[in-house]
């Protein structure tokens, strides 16, 4: 389990970003797969979504995670609860409320948690290149302050994902970079293979989120590169295997 100091020190919020390890399934969902997208057993994956809540000292079913789509779509939690699979579309989820544990799925893509512990309010969201480029960082701040949060006071933290010397982009890739801000540029560099570049995806958000007024640190863990850590969708995809393990990053407000 990984925690970011920017969130550890917070009184009254607790988060984590697992790790792979620590769970029940096997093969190449070994071993704490959380995702019930997955092709894995699905009372595997419950039991270790249990064990991921028991972290948080609450149950499985306070463990709540949305269907996620690469959108810039936020869920407010108050009283509601859901049952996953059959979870809400979504890439985010912010709540003012103790009791519930927000959770975000990646394999690769960067699951970000923030906090406003003076309001009580706490966020979590998944951010694939397109969600980072859409803005659902920014959705989900917004969504924050609804709740009465403050960006002057909100810590956001980026967990582990796919790295800057691992995520290798195609030609057409910095184009919508570039066409939203041509300072974008400095987050690309020349791969090896001719005409492809290497994509620093954690700096662009931590860079994206701090121009919003939020502070925010990175953890730096490469999700491709550290195989027994973390699930890895790119990874798989090299070795020709279709499927794939998700990690689980979540985080609650103590009662």
């Amino acid at each position: 389990m990984i925690q970011a100091k920017a969130l550890a020190e917070l009184d009254g919020v607790q988060h984590c970003f697992f790790t792979r390890r620590g769970g029940v399934s096997g093969g190449l969902y070994s071993s704490l797969n959380c995702g019930y997208g997955s092709g894995d057993q699905p009372d595997n994956v419950r039991e270790n979504r249990r064990r991921a809540a028991a972290a948080f000292d609450l149950g499985e079913a306070d463990l709540l995670t949305v269907h996620q789509i690469h959108s810039t779509d936020v869920l407010a939690v108050g009283e509601q609860r859901w049952r996953s699979p059959g979870a809400p579309k979504a890439d985010a989820l912010v709540t003012d409320r103790p009791g519930v544990v927000l959770g975000v799925l990646a394999a690769d893509c960067a699951p970000v948690l923030l906090a406003d512990p003076g309001a009580g309010v706490i966020g979590a969201a998944h951010a694939g290149w397109k969600g980072a480029l859409g803005g659902v960082v920014d959705s989900t701040i917004a969504a924050m302050e609804r709740l009465g949060a403050k960006r002057e006071r909100m810590r956001a933290a980026i967990g582990p994902c796919i790295g800057r010397d691992s995520y290798e982009v195609g030609p057409e890739f910095p184009a919508p970079f570039l066409a939203q801000d041509e300072a974008n540029g400095s987050f690309f560099r020349k791969a090896p293979r001719a005409g492809h570049f290497l994509f620093d995806l954690a700096g662009y958000l931590a860079h994206r989120i701090a121009r919003l007024g939020v502070a925010a640190q990175a953890t730096g863990h490469d999700t491709l590169a550290a195989r027994d850590d973390f699930f890895s969708y790119r990874r798989n995809t090299l070795k020709g295997v279709r499927d794939y393990g998700r990690g689980l990053s979540a985080i609650t407000l103590r009662a």
